[in-house]
């Protein structure tokens, strides 16, 4: 097959599994090429690697005073960029003879409005809804603003309101936007059963489970003997947990308190210096690092006694997978994509709920129960080399591009419909 591919993913999990999935079809023989607009990460795992890569300019507009009082006009016009944006992609591969698109998440928008202009079969692969418009992270952004005290007339309670009123209808024009673009790819392909429950509550459209694979080459035990930390993997957002990592850190008792290592593919200054505190607060030794090589995260990884994953209802993960490739069990809350990934006694243990004193007791089995905690070890790189593997991922995804390529499907998404 010839295969055009779009995207707009940032560093992580998102950018690795594109990486994965276009070195696995340029193995099999497909030509594949690709486009990205320039706010695309173009450093983590560089798809120019693997095939030609096209960068297709994106207008932007500036975001100075009085960002709020514009919200609609800024997204708006960001839309349009966008669709302009589209729009010449969607040119150059409709003259280049391909089979299908392959278009991937939008760091902006998460859907882009690829599909509507090309006039080729287009095959979606979509990590997750917009998470900021349909879940509380940590509040939701439909609720209704704090009440202030003060005149109504006050200049802040004025520029309060003022701030709703822009703010709303914006919100409500990016998601009928992500649904409107989402409904017109042929198959939406997605990560995990929780993330096809996800589209479904969020869009009401229907997807295709066509589960990830942890490359074996480059995750796999270094042989280096294991240290005596805990690792976290993710990002330092609030979504991925490591408030929860620290808390549960803290309730292991003090005298084999392990040292939390938390590696991220990005940080703020800001958020990093308020984990510290925390950790500091609840005599948590806490080490940051920011995007390590794929060498030092192998390392970290099969070095660490545990790896801690308290991610809020992620889609899917990497983490726990590329963890038990490199032979370390994984302690986990169960909810999200996790629940799929991680069987409990068999590569991890699950813990119902953000509860710290049950995570820690987890931890704690670990290390004071060596036989368990090796045999735990030994499971873990059985089960992801069994159920896991990149070649079986290649081969989900080959499948489900065939089908599309072949026209087994019918045509574009359709909402499932209301009952009046």
């Amino acid at each position: 097959m010839k295969i055009a591919v779009w995207h707009n993913l940032p560093s992580g999990g998102g950018k690795r599994a594109l990486y994965q999935h276009i070195a696995g079809l340029v193995e099999r023989g497909h030509t594949v090429e690709a486009w990205c607009p320039p706010t695309a990460d173009q450093s983590y795992l560089p798809l120019k690697e693997l095939c030609r890569e096209n960068i297709v300019p994106l207008r932007t507009q500036a975001q100075g005073w009085g960002r709020a009082l514009r919200r609609y006009w800024l997204v708006s016009q960001m839309l349009s960029a966008m669709d302009d944006h589209c729009r010449e992609c969607a040119s150059q591969m409709n003259r280049g003879g391909f089979d299908l698109l392959f278009a991937n998440s939008c760091a902006l928008f998460q859907v882009a409005p690829i599909a509507k202009h090309v006039n080729i079969p287009s095959v979606l692969y979509l990590q997750e809804p917009f998470r900021g418009l349909y879940e509380a992270l940590p509040k939701s952004p439909w609720a209704a603003r704090p009440k202030r005290s003060g005149s109504f007339w006050s200049l802040r309670r004025c520029y309060q309101f003022l701030s709703d009123k822009s703010r709303l209808p914006a919100l409500r024009l990016q998601v009928r936007e992500e649904i409107e673009n989402a409904s017109r790819f042929k198959l939406i392909l997605v990560n995990s059963l929780y993330s096809r429950e996800s589209i479904l509550r969020a869009y009401g459209l229907e997807s295709e489970v066509c589960y990830l694979g942890v490359d074996p080459e480059k995750f796999k035990p270094t042989g280096e003997p294991t240290d005596s930390y805990v690792i976290g993997l993710g990002g330092l957002a609030y979504n991925k947990g490591v408030d929860r990592a620290i808390r549960a850190i803290s309730c292991v008792d003090s005298s084999k308190r392990p040292e939390l290592v938390w590696v991220g593919n990005f940080a703020t200054a800001e958020y990093e210096n308020e984990l510290k505190t925390l950790a500091a607060k609840h005599g948590v030794r806490l080490t940051v690092k920011v995007r390590v090589s794929d060498a030092e995260l192998v390392s970290l990884l099969s070095r660490a006694s545990v790896m801690l994953y308290t991610s809020r209802l992620e889609p899917f993960g990497y983490a726990p997978l590329e963890a038990n490739a490199c032979g370390t069990p994984v302690v986990a809350i169960a909810e999200g994509g996790v629940r799929e990934t991680v069987q409990h006694e068999q590569n991890g243990l699950l813990v119902d709920g953000d509860d710290s004193a049950k995570l820690a007791r987890s931890i704690e089995r670990l290390i004071d129960d060596r036989d368990f905690a090796q045999k735990l070890k030994g499971q873990a790189l059985a089960y992801v080399r069994a159920n896991w593997t990149l070649e079986s991922a290649t081969e989900r995804l080959e499948a489900a591009l065939r089908k599309v390529k072949e026209g087994a499907l019918g045509g574009c998404q359709e909402k499932v419909p209301a009952v009046v």
